[in-house]
């Protein structure tokens, strides 16, 4: 009987080993898609905070070099920064390759829009206690 035992065991070794050399593969592959499913959530963020600051920046009207800096610090390293104006709004889009997928066709993209803020009337406009003058309408020149 002792030895039917031993022909079992000797027989069941090694499966720990083969198991092992199926899950681990698996378990690396789907730890990197993580990872790279978290920096691609990151670029996202760091696109949108970018977006929102460069259109704040040209609301206030800013100058174009300095709307540019101000996204440029916000925005992920390799962005393509693109201002527009259409009428009295801004836009400011943000696009960037994420990280570990540079080589495909997929891209982070985000985009902000403000209406532009009239620097005139701000400061023409208000009295000394801020209420507006009767010239002046609340929402700036017209």
């Amino acid at each position: 009987m002792r030895g039917c035992e031993r022909r079992g065991v000797r027989r069941d070794e090694g499966f720990v080993t083969a198991e092992s050399a199926v899950v681990l593969p698996v378990l690396v592959t789907v730890a990197m898609a993580l990872v790279c499913g978290l920096l691609v959530v990151a670029a996202q963020i760091q696109c949108v905070d970018a977006a929102r600051t460069g259109a704040r920046a040209a609301a206030r009207q800013d100058s174009a070099d300095a709307v540019a800096a101000v996204t440029r610090e916000a925005a992920p390293r390799g962005a393509k920064i693109t201002v527009t104006r259409e009428g009295d709004q801004v836009r400011v889009a943000v696009a960037v390759a994420p990280p570990l997928l540079g080589d495909l066709p997929f891209e982070v993209r985000e985009e902000a829009v403000a209406s532009v803020e009239a620097a005139s009337a701000a400061g023409a406009g208000a009295s000394a206690e801020g209420a507006p003058t009767a010239g002046a309408s609340p929402e700036g020149v017209s």
